[in-house]
């Protein structure tokens, strides 16, 4: 249940620019929009031909990079798109998410990141890794930051999540978590204040704000109110993980958006 709270916290802080874009690069037509990584690649994961089940299942597909791309993509793919968050001003992105969908066995899949990804530069985490058959997850260290690689099985392909993060883009723009924690940024581009109600404490931003506001807060599950006048109240819940940054806007129509990730 939400409860409300005090009007102003001191937890929260100014944000120096409330606007974040999307900024997307799709690798094959099919890509576009704003979606969750895992189930936009879930989505895309089409059953493969016959031919192409049978190369994978009997090992004869050799997995090799894509040398148009600018992130390791097997050639073999058959769905890859590339996304980036960047706040405006700045070139380097705040996060940036590769969703493919391969027609190869998840091992062979786990085996081609792992030579190209050392590659890069990038250092794998022995913590915290999982390898099953029918998923993987790994965590690495990268020049910029840091990035997860998840893998799973769906309609005989094996789908790719690649996630990185940029430490010092996500500084720049102040909605780097406190460590152990996650960050919530609130920003307002309505013509009417704001009001933001979550974990025990309520925020308001005047309209056409030019900042927005960072809370910082424990990792978990919050539930949260957004009212804005003349609108439904939105009431939800937000799930934050350690080192994470996401975003609640009230639009410049006055409609509340969906939750975004930016970090």
């Amino acid at each position: 249940m939400v409860r409300h709270g005090m009007k102003v916290s001191a937890q929260w802080r100014p944000v120096a620019c409330s606007l974040f874009l999307l900024a997307g690069s799709p690798i094959e037509a099919q890509a576009g929009g704003i979606m969750d990584v895992d189930v936009q690649a879930y989505r895309n994961c089409v059953a493969p031909s016959p031919l192409a089940r049978i190369k994978a299942a009997i090992g004869w597909q050799t997995l090799t990079p894509n040398p148009d791309k600018a992130v390791p993509v097997p050639t073999a793919s058959s769905f890859s798109s590339f996304n980036t968050t960047v706040t405006p001003g700045s070139k380097a992105p705040l996060r940036s998410t590769l969703e493919a969908c391969v027609p190869a066995k998840l091992g062979d899949v786990l085996a081609f990141y792992r030579t190209e990804l050392g590659k890069l530069g990038w250092q794998e985490k022995p913590d915290g890794a999982v390898i099953a058959a029918d998923q993987a997850q790994l965590a690495f260290t990268v020049p910029e930051g840091s990035a997860v690689l998840k893998l799973g099985r769906k309609n005989g392909n094996t789908s790719v999540s690649l996630v990185q993060k940029n430490s010092e883009a996500a500084t720049k723009a102040n909605v780097m978590p406190k460590p152990g924690q996650a960050a919530l940024v609130f920003a307002n581009s309505g013509d009417n204040e704001a009001e933001l109600t979550i974990n025990e404490q309520t925020i308001t931003i005047a309209y056409r704000r030019q900042h927005a506001l960072r809370l910082d807060l424990p990792p978990g599950e919050y539930s949260y109110e957004l009212r804005v006048p003349d609108h439904p109240t939105r009431t939800d819940t937000l799930t934050l993980a350690v080192g994470d940054a996401w975003e609640l806007t009230v639009g410049r129509d006055g409609a509340v958006q969906s939750p975004f990730h930016l970090y």
